[in-house]
């Protein structure tokens, strides 16, 4: 998802709670420029020692001061772990450079009897994957229930990113995908 959503251009990469790596990897191989971040330097530096054309960075990304912006910023699974799900939200979306692209795969509570279908659905497709393919088991901490609904990341993300594009997955998963405009306005001082 993260890969079909990079734009045209792009060269620079931001992936943030990027644990063992494999997404930052992933994006190396396309762009030149790619920073990964993460506050578990134990996991960071046995990344580092595969992936050396990377720059890992230690530390937490709502205060890190990268004192620049990237052309695809990415969150796979990190967002639940964040205090504020809004702050979370404004700080990716500043740290995405104007034409580029935000991409955040997370997880939601399921609240409505949709949700749970959907929910229970992902079990049995995860259990099939499990069964007939090799299963990738990360090295992350495990946040569970995650902090908020289905309903709440929509609205907050709507409010948050003008235009998001949201995608809700079985397994308690979602997507949002939003591009920062090249151009924005900005409200007239009174």
């Amino acid at each position: 998802m993260v890969m079909k959503a990079i734009p045209a251009g792009a060269v620079s990469a931001l992936d943030i709670g990027t644990g063992d790596g494999l997404l930052a990897a992933e994006l190396r191989t396309v762009l030149a420029d790619v920073t990964a971040v993460d506050l578990d330097l134990g996991v960071l530096t046995r990344a580092a020692a595969e992936h050396r054309d990377i720059n890992w960075v230690h530390g937490d990304v709502m205060s890190l001061d990268f004192d620049r912006t990237f052309d695809v910023v990415a969150s796979v699974a990190t967002v639940h772990h964040l205090s504020s799900l809004t702050n979370a939200l404004r700080r990716f979306a500043d740290l995405t450079s104007p034409g580029g692209v935000l991409v955040i795969v997370g997880l939601a509570r399921a609240a409505s009897l949709r949700d749970h279908v959907k929910g229970v659905l992902g079990i049995v497709q995860h259990q099939w994957y499990s069964r007939t393919r090799n299963v990738w088991v990360h090295s992350a901490p495990t946040a569970w229930p995650p902090p908020h609904t289905y309903r709440e990341v929509h609205d907050c993300a709507v409010e948050v990113l003008p235009g998001v594009a949201w995608q809700q997955f079985g397994m308690w998963r979602f997507a949002l995908i939003w591009q920062r405009p090249v151009l924005e306005t900005v409200a007239p001082a009174r």
